[in-house]
């Protein structure tokens, strides 16, 4: 068993280290010296008060957080601990969602988008669901400590298991703020939904606009103005990623992906992936097999 300082030891090497996965592995008393600097987070940050509160500044903002809230630290944020109470209690974990962006769908855009959008941002808050992030930091925790050919597998899952847990917290946050949020985001928020539920059938902006009641035209100015891509964009960028993963994850050949997303044929599926990838969907297998 670790003692407290131990594992405060243990989370600044992973984080100096840039790991995958960075956690407390249980309550710690205070935060690493390397957040009590301007850190720059690469990765999604969670973190759980306990007991007591701490003073921190994120991008800039300084704020509290308190005992029953949980702070969310998006990725790209500098994050710097100010003051720790002398009770002070948290649970860290900062992670990669590189490793699972390829099976990530449009959804997660909304962990980003609820701090972009709002005029008054907020990224510390008590979700009711404290426990529940306890629980899925504790399974994480447990799979760092083993190292057979399953822990990957286990990781990844429980990656996603919490990402959309966090998905579905900012998702009912956002819905809360409807007001907050504006015309225009909500349209992009509705967007994002609709090219979840459907991007497997459906390519064309003419299809969204109508589910939206809006012209092509003006939900393509929406679109392109709040992220700086298109709908057609977003739409590919949700095949190539479902594509991805039936290529690394299943033995699927390329007509029966081509077929789950309609594409005429295997050849016009090849071609749109290497427009996307620069490579061939087989030679894209081939490179993931020999690595």
């Amino acid at each position: 068993m670790k003692t407290i300082q131990e594992r405060i030891i243990l989370l600044e090497k992973a984080l100096f280290r840039r790991d995958d996965i960075c956690s407390s592995e249980g309550g710690i008393s205070s935060f690493p010296a390397l957040f009590h600097t301007p850190y720059l987070v690469s990765g999604v940050g969670i973190v759980v008060c306990v007991q007591g509160s701490f003073v921190f500044a994120l991008s800039h903002r300084v704020m509290r957080a308190s005992a029953g809230e949980t702070l969310f630290i998006p990725e790209g944020a500098e994050f710097q601990v100010m003051e720790e109470s002398p009770d002070l209690e948290v649970h860290f974990l900062l992670y990669q969602v590189e490793p699972i962006r390829d099976i990530l769908g449009n959804q997660v855009v909304s962990m980003y988008l609820y701090s972009q959008l709002v005029p008054e941002p907020c990224y510390v808050w008590q979700t009711g669901e404290e426990d529940e992030l306890l629980r899925y930091m504790m399974q994480l925790d447990a799979t760092l400590l083993q190292n057979d050919t399953f822990r990957q597998y286990e990781q990844k899952l429980l990656l996603l298991a919490l990402t959309h847990r966090l998905c579905s917290l900012y998702n009912r946050k956002l819905v809360n703020n409807q007001n907050a949020v504006g015309h225009r985001n909500e349209v992009f928020l509705k967007l994002i939904s609709l090219i979840e539920q459907y991007y497997m059938h459906e390519r064309g902006v003419e299809f969204y606009a109508d589910k939206l009641c809006l012209s092509p035209k003006y939900l393509s100015v929406i679109c392109k103005s709040i992220c700086g891509y298109t709908v057609k964009d977003l739409v590919s960028k949700s095949i190539i990623r479902k594509s991805i993963s039936l290529l690394k994850n299943t033995q699927k050949n390329i007509q029966e992906i081509a077929d789950i997303f309609n594409f005429p044929n295997a050849s016009f599926f090849g071609t749109f992936f290497k427009k996307q990838m620069g490579m061939s969907p087989g030679q894209y297998r081939k490179n993931i097999i020999s690595r």
